[in-house]
């Protein structure tokens, strides 16, 4: 490897860690100061009340200035990076959505004509639905059942350590296994795959699972499920021992079955994490691009959005329709944000 080619990758890395290491020292340090430098002035203000130096302010004026300043210290920040992190891009890919490929003409809503109109891209769409239906269903149902069966059992804390292991892993890291999984040899060669040697132990003839659509996206939502069960497990069980213990005894005392327990105890009880883990896969799943990235790249009919975003504005420098194939996915989480959001206020109000 030529050091030449690698130097200056090597210099931008120097370059972000610096600036890494400024940023938030230097949010390390005024958090440090800042609150320091409110508490000696209080004081100083206390003691040349107590000497007579000062007169007294009341109560509520004397708090003003520091909450004020607090207010000020840790509100201004946050604005500023969400100003510049999160509603100029919103603004500027919206502008680019109405742009064509180089962002040189106005095309108007052309490239929201062409997401619709094209059979390439409503196939994409048709996936993601896909998707954002199956994935959050089948994780939620399988964390949920594996929390209600493993809960107050011997081992317990091993068994959900086991399925909450995939969360630990990237997502491309979990592809790389999955492929792994369902890698192909020809008939006449040992499989290295799992799959392919479990369909010959058993007499069949091994297959390239990922190539055949419908199938392949489906195998590719495994390995979603797979990490995110982990995730469902983990709340969900937690919500299930939540659970008051003397509604539970009551229950039991009128003699109710464990799928009655379960259907008008417990699920109700665990409504509001039910919804969150739904709502949190839900999102994750709508971004999805790792796993199909590294899986297939989209091949063989199982592109989704945010891959087929990437694709359009930077391997085929489309950025128009790359950008109106984001704003629809922008829009298409609001409504969620929006559901989440009044479900959390309602919990609060109530």
């Amino acid at each position: 490897m030529d050091f030449a080619d690698i130097s200056p990758k090597l210099t931008m890395l120097v370059y972000g860690l610096v600036a890494f290491a400024v940023v938030v020292g230097g949010l390390l340090l005024l958090l440090d100061v800042v609150p320091s430098y409110f508490a000696r002035r209080r004081e100083r203000q206390l003691i040349a009340v107590a000497a007579g130096e000062a007169p007294a302010l009341p109560p509520g004026r004397m708090h003003k200035p520091r909450e004020f300043g607090y207010a000020i210290f840790f509100l201004l920040p946050v604005v500023v990076l969400l100003l510049i992190g999160l509603v100029v891009p919103v603004v500027r890919t919206l502008v680019l959505s109405l742009k064509n490929g180089d962002g040189s003409e106005w095309v108007g809503l052309d490239n929201y004509g062409w997401m619709f109109s094209n059979g390439d891209i409503l196939s994409v769409l048709w996936n993601s639905l896909l998707w954002v239906v199956l994935v959050p269903l089948v994780a939620t149902s399988v964390g949920l059942i594996y929390a209600v069966l493993v809960d107050r059992a011997r081992l317990e804390a091993v068994a959900k350590s086991l399925v909450f292991l995939p969360m630990a892993i990237s997502f491309v890291g979990a592809s790389i296994i999955w492929r792994f999984v369902y890698a192909y040899r020809g008939e006449e060669q040992d499989q290295i795959g799992l799959l392919n040697q479990i369909v010959v132990w058993l007499g069949g003839t091994p297959k390239q699972w990922l190539l055949d659509s419908p199938l392949n996206t489906l195998l590719l939502i495994v390995v979603m499920v797979w990490i995110q069960a982990g995730f469902a497990m983990v709340i969900l069980s937690a919500a299930i021992k939540a659970v008051p213990g003397d509604i539970i005894e009551a229950a039991r005392l009128d003699g109710v079955s464990a799928w009655q327990m379960f259907w008008r105890i417990t699920l109700p009880s665990i409504r509001p994490a039910l919804i969150v883990v739904i709502v949190a896969i839900t999102v994750a799943t709508m971004k999805i691009f790792d796993i199909v990235r590294t899986m297939t790249n989209g091949n063989y009919d199982t592109n989704v959005i945010a891959l087929e975003m990437y694709n359009q504005a930077f391997r085929y420098q489309e950025t128009g329709q790359g950008s109106a194939l984001a704003v629809f996915l922008f829009i298409l989480v609001i409504p969620i944000v929006i559901f989440q959001i009044r479900n959390l206020r309602r919990q609060r109000e109530g």
